[in-house]
């Protein structure tokens, strides 16, 4: 399985980004999928997931900016990311579940205060 990330970038706060991972096969074979991200230093969080049943949990810091969906026709999870913050600043990683666990190359997002 292949987890192919894109759409980080530099921005000033205040601003978006739309963070896509086109994944190699239909994403409803997966239970789970979702974002991460870590931080210079940091482990590796939860930003969003969003099962195949469609229920979503985001983490606390996030809720209210960022927004997770998915294209099933195209195969492709966004993470749409508003309000940034530079606090926000790390390499986010898309992530994939089916009993087995898949990872995404990792998309750097940077947030300038």
């Amino acid at each position: 399985v292949q987890l192919q990330a894109s759409g980080g970038g530099f921005v000033q706060a205040g601003g978006s980004l739309r963070l896509s991972c086109v994944a190699s096969r239909n994403i409803l074979s997966f239970k789970v999928m979702g974002w991460y991200r870590q931080g210079p230093g940091n482990q590796r969080q939860l930003v969003a997931r969003i099962t195949a049943g469609t229920q979503i949990d985001y983490a606390d810091s996030v809720k209210g900016r960022f927004t997770i969906s998915r294209d099933i026709r195209k195969k492709t999870l966004y993470l749409q990311m508003n309000s940034l913050m530079p606090e926000d600043s790390a390499v986010y990683y898309c992530n994939a579940n089916s009993g087995a666990t898949y990872w995404g190359q990792g998309t750097l997002v940077t947030v300038s205060s």
